[in-house]
């Protein structure tokens, strides 16, 4: 259980060395079962790991890609994290996306298409890429939100769950579809990018104060079964 920590001077040698752990991660799920499944967060820290991966070891289609969390937007809105991650990897041969709402996502928010996204992954991700938002949420787990403890419950047996956040971001004021936390856990790798001196104080206040109704994140780096690969750049 715990934590290890890379610092790197800037983000273009974090995002580099976090490329090279995506590729790593899915050539190692290729060479076991002809398949990758990795589980990726959206948000502008992670986006050039995923850019520079794509350029330098370009994964096909028998990588499946995932996102963490998806606002209930509609896969061409500006907000999506299914669409940024698709304009990450280019044309085809790409990976597999898979989404976590339905393609116009006009009626009320459910899990039903997270959960057939995930019944075709139904072993270990290869990897779980994450990032953190400044209240310490991860993935759309946020705090205040009716359906956090839902969401972080290691009992749980749902894989995804509808998140309304309390307040709503005003960046990105939506419900959310997130992953819970045992599903995210399931993976050979953990690993968090953070970036940002603000950020890094909620890391170690999560540290040593394992409140995850205050700081989700909590949760994440003190579950017993898991280490989290924490990547922090200025």
């Amino acid at each position: 259980m715990g934590w290890r920590e890379i610092d790197y001077p800037d983000r273009d040698a974090m995002a580099d060395a976090v490329a090279e752990r995506l590729a790593d991660a899915a050539e190692a799920g290729l060479r076991a079962r002809g398949q990758a499944w990795l589980a990726l967060a959206g948000g502008g820290t992670p986006l050039p790991a995923y850019r520079r991966w794509a350029e330098r070891h370009p994964p096909d289609a028998r990588v499946q890609l995932l996102p963490t969390d998806e606002r209930w937007v509609s896969a061409n809105h500006d907000a999506c994290n299914l669409g940024q991650l698709r304009a990450c990897f280019g044309e085809q041969p790409s990976p597999h996306v898979l989404p976590l709402v339905p393609n116009v996502a006009d009626g009320e928010p459910d899990v039903a298409v997270a959960k057939r996204s995930l019944a075709g992954l139904s072993g270990r991700f290869d990897a779980v890429l994450l990032g953190m938002g400044a209240d310490g949420h991860f993935a759309s787990l946020f705090p205040g939100a009716p359906e956090l403890a839902a969401g972080l419950d290691l009992e749980g047996k749902s894989p995804a769950l509808v998140v309304h956040p309390d307040p709503l971001p005003p960046e990105a004021p939506f419900t959310r579809v997130s992953l819970s936390l045992p599903r995210l856990l399931s993976t050979q790798r953990l690993l968090l990018m953070v970036s940002g001196d603000a950020k890094r104080e909620v890391i170690r206040s999560a540290q040593r104060l394992p409140d995850p109704r205050r700081w989700p994140i909590a949760a994440l780096l003190h579950a017993s079964d898991a280490t989290v690969e924490i990547h922090w750049s200025p």
